[in-house]
Order: C-alpha cells, then structure tokens, then sequence
C-alpha cells in the first residue's frame, strides 16, 4: 500500500533590468548559481526566480501560505535576502509536518543565457537545500523562442512540481 502523498506546483516570474558596470541592479542567479548576463532580475530578495517557485511548491504541497505571505517584499529583513533562506524554512515547516521531499521537477524559461552547463550545479544546490539525492532533483531550460517579454530577454520564469511523503514513506 502507498503511504500518504502531496504534491505541490510553484511558479514565479521576474522582471530582468540591464545592469549598469559598477552600479545598481543584482546579478542573475537562478538555483544558487549567479550566472554570466548584463541583466538582473527587478526583486526585493536577490531575485532567484527558481528558489522562489520551488519554495512556493513546498509550501503548496501542504497548503501553508505562500512566499510572499511568509516572506513578504515590503519587510527590510528581506531585502537583497539570500532565497535560499525561503527553501530552507519551506523544508523546516515540512519536516515538522512529518513529510519529506520524494523528489522535484523544474524548469527554468529563459532567452538567454542557457542554463545548460549550470544544471549540475544547480541540481546539486537543490538536492542539498532539499535534503535528497541529486537523483531525486531534476531541472530543465527552456527558452520562449523569442517570443513575449521572456523571448525578448526581459523576463525570467520558472515552474517547480515537488511530490512529498509522509514521513517513512519517501
């Protein structure tokens, strides 16, 4: 018989703004991983797309408030705030829910740069904030084929689908 199962969806979507060489706006970085690009991501946390749909999922998976709920962007604690912070608690509260993470399904849709040699990493960054093996994180990229404010490099967004266990179960 199989134990009980939750299973949550996490979406986010960010702004991109040019970065001005010594001056305002915060790196790209998607999954932990700042990656090389002239844009940044328009947030009040450091932005990281992909942390927030995946915490946002956790916390979907229980039926618990969401990120900006948890975390609102007008509270100063949180600005510039590491999102990993976000997963990390997300994890806490499903812990002490008596659940665990059985495995999480992402992607990542951005023009450009390609994610492609940052997956592994990423993967890692995940499966270690997450409390799982590599094997149980997968992370896709997509681009939009230039089409709409993500084709035309002016957005970032990520979709994250995790499944959780009862505890003992995953």
């Amino acid at each position: 018989m199989i134990g009980q199962m939750r299973i949550g969806h996490g979406y986010d979507l960010h702004r991109l703004e040019p970065i001005a060489p010594g001056g305002p706006g915060r790196p790209l970085i998607v999954g932990g991983v700042r990656l090389d690009h002239d844009r940044g991501p328009v947030a009040h946390s450091d932005g990281d797309v992909l942390y927030h749909a995946v915490t946002d999922a956790l916390l979907g998976a229980l039926g618990l408030e969401d990120i900006g709920q948890l975390f609102p962007d007008d509270a100063a604690e949180n600005e510039g705030r590491d999102s990993a912070d976000f997963v990390r608690e997300a994890v806490r509260l499903i812990s002490a829910s008596g659940w665990g993470v059985v495995n999480l399904d992402a992607t990542v849709v951005l023009e450009r740069p390609r994610i492609g040699a940052s997956k592994g990493a990423i993967r890692a960054n995940l499966a270690g904030l997450l409390g799982v093996g590599v094997e149980r994180v997968n992370v896709k990229g997509k681009s939009h084929e230039g089409v709409d404010a993500i084709g035309e490099g002016r957005a970032i967004e990520a979709h994250a689908v995790v499944l959780l266990a009862s505890a003992g179960q995953g």
